[in-house]
């Protein structure tokens, strides 16, 4: 029903930056947010940011609050991720996911995995130290 691809990943040095995109494709009217999440080696998939579709409010795990910043285009139906002063720990695969349930209360987001409907494939970002 609802197709995503990542892309943007890449190698990067500590203190560097990347910039992530996420296009969404087919029956995506129902989308109420979208989120980013990444997940290293061994760890279950991490919340990592996410923006209402409506009214663009954002959040944000606290280990990259004040470094990454998430954005929307609504009618592209895709979202970004600028990362700024990247660390070695921000390695792993991220993962652009969509939200057609929305949390249960305004002014909360979805912050488990398993709370998201339909995902990408994942893009590979490295920090180097």
């Amino acid at each position: 029903q609802v197709q995503l691809v990542e892309s943007g990943g890449g190698l990067v040095q500590a203190g560097g930056s990347l910039r992530l995109s996420c296009a969404a494709s087919g029956r995506t009217r129902n989308t109420l947010a979208m989120a980013w999440f990444r997940q290293a080696p061994g760890k279950e998939r991490e919340f990592v940011a996410a923006i209402s579709w409506s009214l663009g409010n954002t959040h944000y795990a606290d280990s990259v609050k004040g470094r990454f910043t998430i954005s929307r285009d609504n009618l592209k139906n895709s979202i970004s991720l600028q990362m700024n002063s990247l660390k070695p720990g921000d390695t792993a695969v991220y993962y652009c996911g969509t939200d057609t349930q929305g949390a249960l209360q305004v002014g909360f987001v979805h912050r488990e995995w398993y709370e998201y409907d339909y995902w990408g494939q994942g893009t590979q970002v490295t920090v180097s130290s």
